[in-house]
């Protein structure tokens, strides 16, 4: 098989992370006999100092022609540090997902046993984690209407959503439910706000057509505190794009490191894959940052994407070689124990497969 695949490296440790995620795919490609056109394509901080905006028309027609995108991170201090900053590198990322249609984002959460204890949680309450997020994103809060008034002194972010916003992350949830345990949570605050209600409305009178999945509805406040206490009670969870982007960040910390968790972003137009992680500054150039949450990107791309589940197994597999070795960098090292670098944990899984 032939795949065209946009490179959109990011700032930060983007570039980093993202060329380990690339070598373990053209190795997989060798593996199993495809071919991969890799376009790389501005994003981020990175285009604004090149371009002057965050995303630029160039970077939109390559992932629109892609078969899939491949992403690292946005972000930079300077723009952080700048609220007064007309644009900024997190507008792209928004802009994209608006033109691209990236209405649904996946974000699953679960454990390795090599590193269960590295968990800031306790092993009895995460043993058997294995969670999925669908958290909508192109609606919402951060995409209503905002501003300010009485001469800069009141701000405001006003939330709406539509019933088809709604329906179609449901229906991927329900999809995903049927798939998994077929059970599904739909996380709100339908008691204090109106678009939570339009959404607990929506899912109820959905939930005739997928009779065979157990439906759940919680407040958004319990389900950030179920998560601390027992994660594994949870399997396929929907939200709107300002509670699912709080509670997978929570979520993220359960399998003890942010670099180790894979996320992708579907909708109308294409599919991007990318790590949870930020562009983690601190870390640029110093080839210390995990390249593992990337690598596992890849591994769902080639399956979702792709329809590839060997080779996702394979990509998966041998990143649980590298932690049962002890193959990690910093942030996963045992006291005592040698950290690898950034390209070496890449290479080491190069090697392997």
């Amino acid at each position: 098989m032939k795949f065209t695949i946009a490179l959109l490296a990011g700032d930060g440790i983007g570039p980093e992370v993202i060329n380990e995620a690339v070598k373990v795919s053209d190795a997989i490609a060798k593996k199993f006999n495809h071919e991969i056109t890799w376009t790389p394509a501005l994003t981020g901080a990175c285009a604004i100092d090149a371009v002057g905006v965050p995303y630029p028309d160039e970077t939109h027609e390559i992932c629109m022609k892609a078969d899939a995108v491949l992403f690292g991170a946005i972000g930079h201090p300077k723009y952080d540090n700048d609220p007064s900053a007309p644009v900024r590198p997190e507008q792209g990322l928004l802009l994209m997902r608006k033109k691209l249609g990236l209405f649904a984002n996946v974000r699953p959460t679960f454990t390795f046993p090599s590193l269960i204890d590295n968990s800031p949680l306790k092993r009895e309450r995460i043993e058997g984690t294995d969670l999925v997020f669908l958290r909508e994103l192109t609606g919402g809060i951060y995409f209503g209407e905002k501003g300010r008034k009485d001469d800069g002194e009141t701000a405001f972010d006003t939330c709406t959503y539509n019933r088809s916003e709604v329906q179609r992350l449901a229906k991927k949830g329900f999809e995903l439910a049927m798939t998994r345990t077929k059970k599904l949570c739909c996380v709100d605050k339908a008691n204090v706000m109106e678009t939570s209600r339009l959404w607990r409305e929506t899912v109820q009178a959905m939930q005739k057509d997928y009779p065979e999945v157990e439906v759940s509805y919680e407040f958004v406040d319990a389900v950030a505190m179920r998560l601390v206490q027992w994660p594994n009670s949870y399997d396929v969870l929907i939200t709107e794009n300002l509670f699912g982007d709080i509670l997978t960040d929570e979520a993220s910390v359960i399998s003890g490191s942010m670099g180790l968790m894979p996320s992708a972003s579907v909708g109308e137009h294409t599919s991007l894959y990318e790590p949870i992680h930020g562009s983690y500054p601190q870390a640029t150039g110093l080839n210390i940052a995990n390249p593992l949450a990337t690598v596992l990107s890849a591994a769902m791309m080639f399956e979702d994407a792709f329809g590839l589940k060997e080779e996702a197994e394979a990509i998966r597999a041998v990143v649980n070689k590298s932690l049962e070795q002890g193959i990690v960098t910093e942030d996963l090292v045992a006291k005592g124990s040698k950290a690898y670098k950034t390209s070496e944990v890449g290479d080491w899984l190069v090697a392997n497969l």
